[in-house]
């Protein structure tokens, strides 16, 4: 699907002479370019326009999230059928962990994570390796900023169709390998419900829930549903189900990680230990042993970010992968 900007207005005054001048020289590879104009002038329409013209996924980068959250708001008007995206950083509140050995004192690292922003930043990612090239993303510096490895990302996308053959335990087994949660309670966001031969999706990243009916084991109906009103909306001949969380990874990465991680560890415990850090070389032992426990039985820890190297393979110093990793060579 290709870009189509909807607007009242046309290119007036200086507009289309930027556009094109924008244009020719995104084109011919000229990599930096500077659009001047007074607040009001236009220039989010006059990007519109190229955007429109270029017809590449792209990015837009704002400094702050107020001017982010502006830039959403527009390019949704001027877009309403295309994927406009929003990727800020989803912490209301953030407080990195602390230790002073001296005392023994620990303090914990305390954070508030906003689920409207996570759902939108896992909306990004999804619609990125969805194939589609009609995509905008409007993002603070925090596309910068570490995620998950795409190719491990992508990796654990399900497919699913009406009409395949899979038993629901190996269908729940995927939904749970991508970091899915089972619940028989309230259905919330990144979880789903099993009722007979019913299975109720919440994704991480839509405001939608899924219902996929099996009969045997076969696929008989994918429904898009209210969660709130447990009505029905669609039903879907095909559908993908994208994993959960940013940070999710296939079993035998994951061993591999742990493995390495254990190994890492007992070095810098060792090392604590021999120049007389004691509470240090504790303290982490500790702390490390918690993590590895809870990425053995859920797959994830709180702060598996810190562990991004071993988990994506990387060498010491190398950088980690972030959103620009997500888009296509050739994006704008």
């Amino acid at each position: 699907m290709d870009f189509k900007l909807q607007s009242e207005f046309h290119p007036a005054g200086d507009q289309p002479e930027a556009i094109k001048q924008l244009s020719e020289g995104i084109l011919g590879n000229e990599k930096y370019q500077t659009l001047l104009g007074v607040t009001g002038s236009g220039k989010t329409f006059t990007v519109a326009n190229v955007v429109e013209k270029i017809n590449r996924p792209t990015l837009v980068l704002a400094h702050n999230k107020t001017l982010a959250a502006q830039l959403y708001s527009e390019f949704k008007q001027f877009f309403p059928n295309n994927a406009i995206e929003y990727f800020v950083s989803y912490y209301d509140y953030y407080q990195p962990e602390a230790y002073i050995p001296v005392t023994g004192t620990y303090i914990e690292k305390d954070l508030s994570i906003n689920d409207d922003i996570e759902r939108l930043r896992l909306s990004t990612t999804s619609s990125l390796l969805s194939g589609r090239r009609d995509i905008l993303v409007v993002a603070s510096v925090s596309c910068l900023y570490g995620i998950g490895n795409p190719v491990e990302f992508k990796k654990n996308v399900i497919p699913i169709k009406v009409g395949q053959v899979i038993s629901r335990t190996r269908f729940l087994h995927q939904l749970v390998t991508s970091l899915y949660s089972r619940t028989d309670v309230e259905i919330k966001s990144g979880t789903f419900k099993v009722k007979g031969d019913v299975v109720t999706i919440f994704p991480s990243y839509g405001e939608n829930g899924y219902r996929v009916h099996f009969f045997g084991d076969e696929i008989e109906e994918i429904e898009a549903i209210d969660i709130v009103n447990n009505t029905v909306i669609e039903c879907f001949k095909n559908l993908t189900i994208y994993p959960a969380n940013l940070f999710v990874t296939s079993p035998d990465v994951l061993q591999n990680a742990i493995h390495q991680i254990q190994d890492d560890l007992m070095k810098q415990y060792d090392y604590f230990k021999e120049i007389g850090k004691h509470l240090e070389a504790k303290r982490l032992k500790e702390r490390t042993e918690f993590d590895l426990e809870m990425i053995r039985e859920l797959g994830y820890c709180s702060g598996i970010e810190n562990y991004s190297r071993y988990l994506d393979g990387r060498a010491p110093g190398v950088r980690p992968f972030c959103l620009l990793d997500y888009f296509p060579d050739d994006f704008l």
